[in-house]
């Protein structure tokens, strides 16, 4: 019954619902998709029935990461529900954790509008928000009078402003905006990869900066466990530098990986270029190297890092592929605005069905498994 509600909602959401919407600003229909979901999240028998409808649930899919019980493997990554006005639905739609955010530490009205941009060809977005947010303090007192039903992480990122972009000022700003959301949520994430702030990604760009910065975070002694948020565009050479810095510093997790700004965009289709506007891409693009990151990080790291994919997820091969090569979890937003909140419970019973086919009696069992014959030495 689940699965036929599920594939009714998505057919429709294909057929009549996306076309629709995408003649609409895209920004826009963000918007308003954040204010209908908050609506039906502050009416319980509104929430019921959309967990009937989407939710999907299996013992198969739990796992203790980072002290924490992620009851399934898909999460919605930060940027898309950046103020937590979510929090009551999207359980019901089915994610097992979500990232508000990114925020920062005083209240951010973002980059010039427009500042979306849809590339349908390539299943992707273009992305310029500029970390628009209402602030850390705000966020923060928001989660606080929040019961939280799944593991919420709170993204932490630098203001983007003029006045933060010396190194000294971007380290005081992330750490005065982790600072302000200490005691709430599950987990806190550095965003240092940011691609759409003002002075760039000073962060990931330099080894040293991360250092520095990840020393006074340290400092904070958090509560909760820290993850960073790591660049799609880096070498392998410069991502060992950066995981090799957060190996030495109280670093939990690494989110792999952030949008792409390569000026060569691969994976646009061509019919897709004459749309290119500012800032970052997701979706499709980012997934294949995001996915190499992704097993490099596992072959030399193993579990002292939770590994976090995020990257361009659209079917279970998708999301599969990413545990193969040694996320634990998986975070998406365009894979569900291309294919409709359906698709959050098609994946997690599809990686129940992938994990009986391939003998694998629980998710961590995948994990890696794509990477197993790779030496940490490589």
């Amino acid at each position: 019954m689940i699965r036929t509600v599920a594939r009714a909602t998505q057919w429709w959401y294909e057929r009549a619902v996306k076309p629709v919407l995408f003649r609409w600003d895209p920004e826009t229909v963000h918007d308003h998709a954040l204010q209908f979901g908050a609506w039906i999240g502050a009416h319980p028998r509104l929430r019921e029935m959309v967990a009937h409808g989407y939710a999907y649930h299996h013992p198969a899919l739990t796992q203790e990461l980072a002290g924490i019980t992620f009851p399934a493997p898909i999460g919605l990554a930060a940027g898309f529900d950046k103020n937590a006005r979510l929090l009551e639905i999207l359980p019901a739609v089915g994610f097992g954790f979500a990232e508000i955010g990114s925020v920062t530490a005083v209240p951010c009205a973002g980059n010039p509008k427009p500042r979306l941009w849809r590339l349908p060809e390539s299943g992707a977005l273009q992305v310029y928000y500029g970390l628009a947010n209402d602030g850390a303090a705000i966020i923060a007192e928001r989660l606080r009078r929040r019961a939280l039903c799944i593991p919420i992480g709170v993204s932490v990122a630098k203001t983007n402003a003029p006045s933060t972009a010396a190194r000294a000022a971007g380290i005081a700003d992330m750490v005065a905006g982790m600072r302000a959301v200490q005691g709430v949520g599950s987990y806190c994430t550095l965003n240092v990869s940011c691609p759409n702030a003002f002075g760039g990604t000073p962060f990931s760009d330099d080894s040293d900066a991360l250092d520095e910065l990840l020393q006074e975070t340290d400092a904070l002694r958090s509560a909760v466990p820290v993850f960073l948020k790591l660049p799609c565009d880096s070498t392998a050479e410069e991502f060992d530098a950066l995981l090799a810095v957060a190996d030495r510093h109280a670093v939990a997790g690494v989110i792999i990986s952030n949008l792409t700004k390569d000026p060569q965009y691969p994976g646009i289709a061509v019919a897709d270029r004459a749309r290119l506007q500012r800032g970052g891409i997701s979706g499709k693009p980012v997934a294949q190297r995001a996915n190499a990151h992704i097993a490099r990080t596992y072959a030399r790291y193993r579990d002292r890092f939770v590994i976090v994919g995020c990257g361009g997820v659209f079917t279970v091969d998708d999301a599969y592929e990413k545990i193969r090569c040694g996320a634990s979890l998986v975070q998406l937003i365009t894979g569900m605005i291309y294919q409709g909140p359906s698709l959050i419970g098609q994946l997690h019973r599809g990686l129940v069905e992938r994990l009986h086919r391939e003998g694998f009696a629980s998710i961590r069992d995948a994990v890696g498994s794509g990477v197993a014959g790779i030496h940490s030495s490589s």
